[in-house]
């Protein structure tokens, strides 16, 4: 089993790639864990967006006001202490992982995201995802075929 992890504060985008093929889900943080640790023996490896391996990870609206700004920079950090802890859970259920630095963004979806339909012509998917579900997708999708 390899899984993707886009981490998130309220509810992560999981891919999971089987024999049966793929499937995506938004967990919890501690869904997340209890998914793990019950799939743990059958998991090769998780592949974890890590966007704090960026070194200048500045999000900043131009015209955003100082306030705007706080909060993107807040909500950052707070996604990727999210992303630390899962690294940390990881290491804890002694599950093989790697820090992904983030893709970059060339989809035509906005702000250069992955759309449903460009997703669904790589990979067998469900009728409806969310961008955290293609973005974990991403993190595992032509890895280790």
């Amino acid at each position: 089993m390899l899984i993707g992890i886009d981490p998130d504060v309220t509810k992560s985008g999981v891919a999971v790639k089987n024999s049966l093929g793929y499937s995506l889900h938004t967990l919890s943080f501690f869904q997340l864990f209890d998914f793990l640790s019950k799939h743990r023996e059958k998991i090769a490896l998780v592949r974890i967006e890590a966007a704090w391996l960026i070194k200048h990870n500045w999000n900043k609206k131009v015209t955003g006001t100082a306030a705007i700004n706080a909060n993107i920079g807040n909500a950052a950090g707070r996604n990727h202490e999210t992303g630390r802890k899962i690294v940390e859970m990881c290491q804890h259920l002694s599950i093989p992982f790697q820090e992904v630095k983030p893709l970059k963004k060339i989809w035509k979806a906005k702000d250069g995201k992955i759309s449903h339909e460009e997703l669904a012509r790589m990979i067998s998917i469900p009728t409806r995802t969310n961008q955290e579900q293609r973005d974990a997708a991403l993190m595992i999708v032509g890895y280790g075929n």
